[in-house]
């Protein structure tokens, strides 16, 4: 009972420091490491020690992963890159379709792109198609705020499910291809949505700055046939690489362990493979001054610097709970593994609604469940990647008034409060109850 109180008590700091006193997340989860400490009876000279080991420990196998990420999601944002893709697709697709274009859009360029940005970017082709099309900018609006988010929340290299990877020790491979088995339905959850709440909400055309912006559709035909595969090539690559490392060292060896399977085994490390996408990603910016490109390089470690110390921080509180007595709450027991994934889920959106931020509820949820693993029954690799997938589902429910992306979706679409809870956020509770059902039914099927 001790130990739930104590933990109990490292949330509530957590939340309070976050959301009322403004400390940035970094601080609060290093603040909560000592408080918890401190609590469980750990001498002082220890409690440093385990932060130091917790920190240093999740930034060596994560560090160098989140900048080249970071890297990859910059060039494309900055080179045209995404609207090369999106404009692909939306050539590909019936513009009756158009809804369903700009939700793959949004899933596929929030992969290296974080959604906030994404959503900005692309806004202005929600604008344009919807003058061409007379369908609701708030159908366009939502279709694509979901599914830029599906992506956010459960496949690496976005921030949030490449940290809880590596706090609790799950293979990446395996996390990004179940990833893209959740998120997908998910993300179709939210255009379902969109096609039926969009309908129902009418935007003032006045309120709507459409100028010549259709022409960001129809003129970029020029660009699209010489690009589209060079600035495809930083985003696909290195998650194909990942998998096929996954698949070479799948227990049986399906490629045997010759020469390929060193190759991939290299290639296909994380690293490896976002550093082979950065080069791609430079190489699809060959027209760009060296000037502009270092300046990009610049702002992509300012920024992937942020998430790095947040991920290291909630490291390091998770390693001060797992040399507590923690797991003492839960004998090991398999009847816990769908409990499990339940509690991870249920902790997670608990902290996303209390605190806004997706990427901190996926990382201190990763940090408490991790010493809980063997308790819940969810210590094989498979049960890891499920468990990073669980907390994903929760820090998408639900996104509203206390989270930066409600207000870039409902700024960027002009809707109001009232109609961006209607649309936006509960599009994602139902987003989030869908993820967590997918990722139980997985657990169901294969252990």
């Amino acid at each position: 009972m001790e130990v739930i109180i104590i933990l109990f008590f490292a949330l509530v700091l957590i939340i309070v420091a976050t959301v009322k006193l403004k400390v940035h997340p970094v601080f609060s989860l290093v603040i909560a490491s000592i408080a918890v400490g401190f609590l469980f009876g750990f001498d002082a000279k220890l409690i440093v020690t385990y932060i130091s080991e917790g920190f240093g420990k999740t930034l060596s196998s994560i560090g160098l992963i989140i900048a080249f990420g970071t890297t990859i999601g910059i060039f494309l944002e900055n080179n045209g890159g995404t609207k090369v893709i999106a404009e692909k697709i939306l050539h590909s697709i019936p513009v009756k379709r158009s809804p369903l274009a700009m939700n793959i859009i949004g899933f596929i360029i929030s992969i290296p792109v974080f959604c906030d940005s994404g959503f900005v970017i692309l806004s202005s082709l929600n604008k344009a198609l919807h003058k061409k099309t007379g369908i609701s900018l708030a159908v366009f609006a939502i279709a694509l705020s979901t599914g830029l988010y599906a992506a956010h929340v459960f496949i690496p290299p976005t921030p949030g499910p490449l940290a809880a990877a590596a706090i609790i020790e799950a293979d990446l491979g395996l996390v990004m291809l179940l990833g893209f088995v959740v998120a997908i339905p998910v993300s179709l959850t939210g255009y379902v949505w969109a096609s039926y709440i969009g309908k129902k909400m009418i935007i003032a055309d006045a309120l709507i700055e459409e100028k010549a912006e259709t022409n960001s559709i129809e003129d970029g035909e020029s660009n699209i046939n010489s690009n589209f595969s060079l600035v495809l090539l930083p985003l696909l690559i290195p998650i194909v690489l990942i998998a096929l490392k996954s698949f070479a060292d799948y227990p049986t060896y399906p490629l045997g362990k010759a020469w390929v399977y060193e190759l991939l085994i290299f290639i296909g490390e994380p690293m490896i493979a976002l550093l082979i996408g950065v080069f791609l990603v430079f190489m699809s910016s060959w027209n760009i001054k060296s000037t502009t490109k270092n300046e990009w390089v610049l702002k992509s470690l300012k920024e992937s610097g942020s998430i790095i110390l947040v991920t290291g921080a909630g490291g390091a509180f998770g390693n001060v709970l797992r040399m507590s007595d923690l797991q003492s709450i839960i004998e090991p027991n398999n009847s816990f593994v769908m409990s499990g994934l339940l509690i991870a889920f249920i902790l997670s959106a608990l902290l996303k609604t209390a605190q806004g931020s997706s990427t901190v509820a996926i990382i201190t949820s990763a940090a408490i469940i991790s010493p809980l693993l063997v308790s819940f029954g969810l210590d094989t690799e498979l049960e890891k990647a499920l468990t990073v997938l669980a907390i994903g589902a929760g820090a998408m429910t639900v996104s509203h008034i206390n989270d930066s992306y409600f207000w870039v979706v409902s700024q960027f679409s002009n809707l109001n409060v009232k109609s961006a809870l209607k649309g936006h956020t509960m599009a994602t509770l139902f987003q989030g109850i869908v993820g967590i059902l997918i990722v139980l039914m997985l657990q169901f099927l294969f252990t």
